[in-house]
């Protein structure tokens, strides 16, 4: 923690002597970082699921761009330059909250005058196995994007007045998406046998989705930032799969896949496919949105858990 801490103040560093500068570069993501550029409310999000989830609310008002890069998880991610100057240059900028970005938002707070506003704010938290912090990952149950969505209406009502009807006519028919997602999932659970209806991937993400769906949950580990995949923690995986005859695991797309390849290999259970957790799909993945994101879990963990 102390070397990414470091490594931020580094990059402010070099980032203010850019900006002093009038540096105009573009980011991976193609989007200018100089919001001077953008018309309307310019946004920046931690990660691109909230960045999602935030587009549809904000519509043609603003521009939204994100700092952890598809493919990579928000836990530990280690900002660049180009990341403080797009957190500095925003409106606002929006956090999962839950103790996810802590160390973010901590060194934001003390470098820019940029406000944090957390977009989990109003779900109930479901703590880590063993531990009194909460898991951050609420997103990853549809039935808590309600209170991001929420949160993201009010937030940029109070900034754009102007934009309210706009706002909550998007936010509505947003969650009119979400709702028909969440009918669909329920819909599909009912064809796992009760017996199988357990979640195994790496880290163990899906706690909110196992408790609104009915599954239970494991992982190699608890949270991406304790990953250590030690001996231990696989054995104990594999000894909970061999007892309960659970007939699949699963995989994600921001996580190192030979933790879940060891196991699947000694306990001679299949991995069913990829996951998206802490990141939406790149382009052409089919899970380029929170929505399609969510469909395709809930497909894989259907597929998976329903195979002969």
């Amino acid at each position: 923690m102390k070397k990414i801490v470091s490594t931020f103040m580094v990059s402010l560093s070099t980032a203010l002597f850019l900006t002093a500068c009038g540096g105009d570069e573009n980011n991976e993501d193609g989007n200018q970082d100089n919001a001077s550029a953008e018309e309307g409310i310019y946004v920046t999000a931690s990660f691109s699921v909230l960045a999602d989830m935030i587009e549809h609310v904000l519509g043609d008002r603003g521009t939204v761009d994100y700092i952890v890069p598809i493919g990579e998880e928000p836990h530990e991610y280690e900002p660049v330059p180009n990341d403080f100057r797009n957190v500095n240059d925003a409106d606002v900028f929006y956090v999962n909250g839950l103790g996810l970005e802590e160390w973010l938002e901590r060194v934001v707070d003390n470098a820019s005058d940029t406000e944090v506003v957390s977009l989990s704010d109003g779900v109930d938290p479901i703590p880590l196995v063993g531990e009194d912090e909460a898991d951050p990952h609420a997103w990853l149950s549809p039935k808590n994007a309600p209170y991001y969505v929420e949160n993201i209406v009010e937030d940029l009502i109070e900034r754009d007045p102007e934009g309210e009807e706009e706002y909550r006519a998007n936010a509505e028919a947003f969650l009119a998406e979400v709702e028909e997602l969440d009918t669909w999932i329920e819909e599909q659970v009912d064809n796992i046998d009760e017996a199988h209806r357990t979640i195994v991937i790496s880290e163990n993400a899906f706690k909110y989705f196992g408790e609104d769906y009915g599954f239970a949950t494991e992982g190699i580990w608890e949270i991406n930032s304790h990953e250590e995949g030690t001996s231990g923690q696989m054995n104990r995986v594999i000894d909970i799969l061999r007892e309960e005859g659970i007939p699949a695991v699963f995989v994600e797309t921001t996580v190192d896949k030979r933790y879940m390849e060891t196991v699947s290999e000694n306990s001679g259970v299949e991995i069913a496919g990829e996951v998206y957790t802490d990141a939406v799909g790149t382009e052409g993945t089919g899970a380029e949105t929170y929505i399609e994101m969510m469909r395709h879990n809930a497909e894989t963990f259907v597929d998976g858990l329903t195979a002969d």
